[in-house]
């Protein structure tokens, strides 16, 4: 155990008595942002629970293992996927909370971070005490407590970002990022297990399904749960775009020319994958080429040019690439574009995440007031295969909302940890003074296992 370490966490609890930490000095105004969490006394739990969770391995899965286990679902497969669940979020969970547990004392004592920890907490002891689900019933009760905890937990992104920016300072930047980037991509594994079942017991339990009846799999399904088996790269560069250019309007105002977008190459490529996720990245994309291209005075004038996408598929992969010519990023941003505590105007994010009490990380949260939230999620009767953006009504996207201005700061490196969740890439190349390349690799095939830490950093404190 390294000294200055959370050695007096309790393996299933909270803090202990401050006043034997022995990590590094207290900044004064960390010491102010601590006043009020200090109020409450700490509590000592036992361990044993989570050591003996910790010591299981999380079982990745591909997006085909989903799809195939999704396809013909009878009441024993719900049942599967029930159990399968039931398992799998408290083992994910506890290595996380173990993770916390192994950051200096002053960090976890950060009441953002303490949070994020009550609830991981508290989400562990209820999904660990679950009894086996046996019954159509059991399992009825078992997605009310999945959807309980996702309402929950839309605080736990914004509580987190905030967390890792007030205690800058305090740990290595690389040890802060590396610890972000396996938190969210946890939360994003245990989000899509949940959101699967959920979507599967919500299309089991639909007018249209007979699980009495031999299961067949309809070639012509556009998707299997929360995956759509054949999103179309053009088709969803379209829909964001278009999504985009309405939030840019009402943010900048209508006099404002909007960047048009220009989509060319392989029109046709079509790939597997939930469809939240890639929203949010091309959507963030998007976003950030137009809102440079206004930004820049020479285009005042005149009209902006346009968003260059350019679409190229492969017999393994399908890259999206978004060019602009919005000036580049700055010098002296640049090298932290991937950090969530690193780089400049870190008052201004605190600020703005702070009037962003919950998050989810989908584009269908940038609502406008007067916007209607998004429909609950229908099987029949869309007019577009597109039009629910692929999100079970437990992703609770209307109960979280943001101006389409109000810009966080973490937006690039959360949309590079969902195209790295499966097995895909995020890269940005930048001409100072002219422009901009994302280029968005996704595994096309849906073969590759979701990629996340499967153990706690430290698996005994």
């Amino acid at each position: 155990m390294n000294r200055g370490r959370a050695t007096l966490w309790t393996c299933a609890g909270h803090l202990a008595r401050p006043g034997r930490a022995s990590g590094p000095p207290i900044c004064p105004a960390l010491s102010r942002r601590r006043a009020h969490a200090a109020a409450v006394p700490p509590v000592w739990r036992p361990s044993s629970a989570l050591d003996e969770w910790v010591q299981r391995e999380a079982r990745p899965i591909s997006l085909r293992q989903l799809t195939f286990f999704g396809r013909s679902l009878t009441e024993s497969r719900l049942l599967d996927s029930a159990n399968y669940c039931r398992l799998e979020l408290p083992t994910r969970i506890a290595h996380r909370l173990r993770d916390i547990q192994t950051l200096p004392y002053v960090v976890v004592a950060n009441p953002h971070l303490a949070h994020v920890y009550e609830l991981y907490l508290r989400a562990f002891e209820r999904f660990r005490r679950f009894p086996d689900i046996r019954t159509l019933e059991d399992n009825d009760k078992y997605c009310k407590v999945l959807e309980d905890t996702l309402k929950e937990h839309a605080t736990v992104i914004p509580r987190l970002a905030i967390g890792v920016l007030e205690v800058r300072g305090l740990m290595k930047p690389e040890e802060t990022d590396k610890f972000m980037n396996t938190m969210l991509r946890s939360r994003i594994s245990r989000r899509v297990i949940a959101e699967q079942h959920l979507a599967l017991t919500e299309t089991f339990n639909s007018p249209w399904h007979f699980p009495s009846a031999q299961p067949v799999h309809d070639p012509n399904a556009e998707a299997v749960g929360e995956i759509f088996l054949r999103c179309n790269a053009k088709e969803i560069v379209e829909r964001c775009g278009k999504t985009t250019q309405e939030l840019i309007k009402r943010a900048y105002g209508s006099h404002f020319d909007i960047p048009e977008i220009h989509i060319n190459g392989h029109l046709d490529a079509t790939f597997p994958y939930i469809l939240s996720h890639l929203e949010y990245t091309v959507g963030e994309l998007l976003r950030n080429s137009m809102q440079a291209v206004i930004e820049q005075r020479k285009f005042k004038d005149a009209k902006p040019p346009p968003i260059e996408v350019l679409i190229c598929e492969t017999s393994q992969h399908v890259i999206i690439r978004i060019s602009d010519q919005g000036g580049g990023i700055p010098n002296e941003v640049l090298p932290h574009l991937w950090s969530f505590s690193k780089g400049p105007r870190r008052e201004r994010r605190l600020e703005n995440l702070a009037r962003v009490p919950k998050l989810l990380g989908t584009m269908q949260e940038l609502q406008v007031p007067g916007d209607t939230p998004n429909e609950p999620h229908k099987k029949h009767g869309k007019k577009s295969k597109y039009s629910d953006s692929g999100q079970h009504h437990g992703s609770l996207s209307s109960l979280t909302s943001r101006p389409p201005d109000l810009r966080l700061g973490i937006g690039l490196p959360m949309s590079r940890v969902y195209s790295e969740y499966w097995a895909g890439s995020l890269e940005i190349h930048s001409l100072e003074g002219f422009g901009v390349d994302a280029f968005l690799q996704i595994s096309k095939l849906g073969n590759k296992n979701e990629r996340l830490t499967t153990r706690a950093s430290m698996d005994a404190v």
